[in-house]
């Protein structure tokens, strides 16, 4: 009996130490999956926190803040400027897109109808063409019975009256370009003096006291200059398209000359 009651005791003791080492093992897990959703939890939090950090660096709030660092006042100077600058550049861009035409394809078309319709007929081809060459083939067809030397005058004003059209507005963008990096200069200026100012005041020089005023200054005279490049870049491309339609219209006058000198021998 006595054998048979220390069995049991031993049978007893291994079940009730593996029933607490289960349990503890159940704790441990449970204190495990607590902790790593705590974790997750953090991780979570952690990238929200670094998507809200990317989404206020992103570039439209960076230009928004940087507006703001750089004196509200002299920043909305130089915007305007490039608003302004802008809205004359893209004016002429698309003038000068429009008035540029195919000079060899209506000198064809003139000389057939002169050939076929005689004067008339060349008129109202060029009537119904769009474009500063037409124009003046018009100007120039319209004196074809007063003689080649009045054509020829008649077509040297006209172009003439065409190359003051074709440059219109863009002294308006040249000021602008000028206009620009003054401003941000302006700006830079008055911030070195807000600088010193703040140095005057303390008595002492801190970089704390002259940051502010020297980052206003570089903020502005960045802003000027980038406006200034991007008008440039508009100005010299309507400068480089004027003179190709010029001398198109140049070219294509000769021509239509010697069209009218062919075309007075026929008679």
């Amino acid at each position: 009996m006595k054998r048979l009651f220390a069995l049991i005791a031993v049978f007893g003791m291994l079940i009730f130490g593996a029933s607490n080492a289960v349990v503890a093992q159940d704790e441990a897990a449970a204190q495990e999956s607590t902790t790593t959703e705590e974790v997750d939890l953090a991780a979570d939090q952690e990238e929200e926190a670094a998507a809200a950090a990317e989404e206020g660096k992103s570039l439209h709030s960076q230009l928004k803040q940087k507006f703001i660092e750089g004196n509200p006042t002299f920043m909305s100077f130089v915007l305007i400027s490039l608003i302004l600058g802008l809205a004359f550049a893209i004016e002429r861009v698309l003038y000068l897109n429009l008035a540029t035409s195919n000079t060899k394809k209506l000198l064809a078309k003139v000389e057939e109808a002169l050939d076929n319709g005689g004067v008339e007929a060349a008129k109202d081809v060029c009537r119904t063409t769009r474009g500063p060459v037409a124009s003046i083939f018009y100007q120039g067809l319209d004196r074809a019975d007063h003689g080649i030397d009045v054509v020829e005058k008649s077509i040297i004003s006209y172009g003439g009256v065409q190359a003051g059209l074709l440059e219109k507005g863009l002294s308006w963008i040249a000021l602008f370009i000028a206009l620009a990096p003054m401003l941000g200069f302006m700006g830079t200026v008055i911030g070195m003096i807000g600088a010193f100012d703040a140095i005057e005041v303390a008595g002492d020089i801190s970089p704390s006291l002259v940051a502010n005023g020297i980052k206003v200054a570089l903020i502005t005279t960045v802003t000027g200059l980038v406006v200034a490049i991007i008008l440039q870049i508009f100005y010299n491309y309507c400068v480089s398209k004027i003179d190709s339609i010029i001398n198109n219209m140049e070219d294509a006058s000769i021509s239509l000359l010697d069209l009218l000198v062919k075309h007075n021998m026929k008679k």
